[in-house]
């Protein structure tokens, strides 16, 4: 009969339970390298462990950023994981692919057939909206130039944008003329432009989604107005549309609202593959009318890896699985996918809607009915109600939920809202649920209302 050794299993079987592992039983280094390698499994199981930590984010209602993915997209990811997106000479298949999205985005948002439009990906809207400004910028400066005119005070007018306008006009050096809210306004009228444009505007931006409040500005109406500045001045001042959401929405929801190409003064528009384009975090697109509007200048021929190519981007190697990814969902959900999905959200924020006014202390700003799937609303009496939405926020996170209170923009920061956002894998039974705990943090806070209510959020939200 053979003889059979046993085999010292003991090492081998103490690393079996993660937590009964040597690096479990320490701090993990926060400063320095460990010295040594560790098991795989047992590395990702701990930092697994340590992300739980952070939100859910599926109960994170301050994003306007994918969430949720599936399979397919998550497959693709994987696939795509070693693909640069820089080097269109090594992946030119995964350059093609950018190539068709720019060219689906022109069409969804009616770009003139006659004229090629031209675009690019980025890593997210805010890089878009800066290449947006810099062809805005660079275009002013060779008219003016031309003209024999100084070039020194460039200013771009907007009302409550995002702060990656403001991270433009400073890196940039381009005066950023915000123009104030209106009593009873979220955004950007038209009737102002008068006062703020003049011979130095390099262009406006018109937000389709404004981000506090979620409502589309009137972008046909500031073009009205700027082609009255024109017939008196002669300043042919562009529209630049940062549609960072809407810009995946108002196509699909409201064909009807012209705020696109079909304008002649809009040059450029810029939107998040990641957010209402349902794309994972890290995406972004621009595209201008025609080719003539991105000046040459600003395009660099790059030799790279044996490949010459032309590029305009502040940021240089980035994965290319994110493109790779808004193609698959431009291919699976098609116009009417898109159409039933954003359709979805907004029948949802109605119905948040719905119940927020019928919970008692609230004012709605926006219904969800219009421009994005979302609702916004203060307190109707702040005085009267005994808490702030400072403490409605921070009792609500108590069950998880994640939703901003913050001050609406000059001339209107005297109003804290709050913002609930419905995207894509946020459901109607999710949302239910937060008008349960809604209407308890309230019954709470009423009860007891805090001693001294919070007049600023204890959190930070980046909006």
């Amino acid at each position: 009969m053979a003889l059979h050794k046993t085999k010292d299993t003991h090492a081998r079987d103490a690393d079996t339970d993660v937590f009964a592992s040597v690096l479990s039983g320490q701090i993990l280094p926060k400063d320095r390298m460990p010295d040594d390698h560790s098991p795989s499994e047992v590395v990702y199981e701990l930092l697994r462990n340590e992300l739980l930590l952070d939100g859910n984010a599926a109960q994170n209602l301050a994003t306007f950023c994918t969430t949720w993915s599936d399979d397919g997209v998550r497959r693709l990811m994987a696939d795509c994981l070693d693909k640069n997106m820089i080097d269109k000479d090594e992946y030119p298949q995964t350059a093609e692919i950018e190539a068709r999205c720019v060219n689906i985005l022109a069409d969804l948002w009616n770009a003139p057939a006659t004229n090629a439009a031209t675009g690019c990906s980025t890593t997210g809207s805010s890089e878009a909206a800066m290449l947006g400004g810099l062809a805005l910028k660079w275009r002013w400066r060779e008219r003016r130039r031309a003209a024999g005119l100084p070039v020194d005070r460039p200013n771009l007018v907007c009302g409550p944008v995002q702060i990656c306008w403001e991270k433009f006009a400073r890196y940039f050096d381009v005066e950023l003329r915000q123009v104030p809210l209106e009593p009873g306004a979220t955004g950007l009228r038209p009737h102002q432009l008068a006062a703020h444009v003049d011979e130095n505007t390099i262009g406006v931006v018109a937000i389709l989604g404004v981000t506090y409040t979620c409502d589309y500005e009137p972008v046909a109406e500031l073009a009205a107005a700027l082609d009255l500045i024109e017939a008196e001045h002669g300043w042919d001042v562009p529209i630049h549309v940062d549609g960072a959401s809407g810009g995946f929405v108002a196509p699909f929801l409201h064909p009807d609202v012209v705020w696109d190409f079909r304008l002649p003064r809009v040059a450029s528009v810029n939107t998040s593959g990641h957010k209402y384009g349902l794309a994972p975090l890290g995406v972004g697109w621009i595209v201008w009318r025609s080719a003539d509007l991105l000046p040459a200048d600003l395009v660099f021929d790059v030799d790279y890896l044996g490949g010459d190519m032309p590029t305009f981007a502040l940021n240089f190697s980035r994965p290319g699985g994110e493109v790779i990814a808004q193609y698959y969902l431009f291919l699976r959900l098609g116009r009417g996918g898109y159409r039933r999905v954003q359709q979805a959200c907004a029948d949802t924020a109605r119905y948040l809607a719905r119940e927020i006014a019928a919970t008692g202390p609230f004012t709605l700003l926006y219904d969800g009915e219009g421009a994005l799937p979302a609702v916004s609303y203060t307190l109707t009496d702040p005085a009267a109600a005994g808490f702030s939405l400072y403490d409605l926020s921070d009792r609500l996170r108590m069950r998880g939920w994640q939703v901003p209170s913050y001050p609406l923009p000059a001339d209107r920061q005297d109003t804290v809202i709050q913002r609930v956002l419905i995207r894509h894998g946020v459901t109607r039974d999710q949302i239910a649920l937060l008008v349960a705990d809604l209407r308890r943090a309230v019954e709470h806070l009423t009860v007891n209302p805090p001693p001294a209510p919070a007049t600023e959020p204890r959190s930070g939200f980046h909006h």
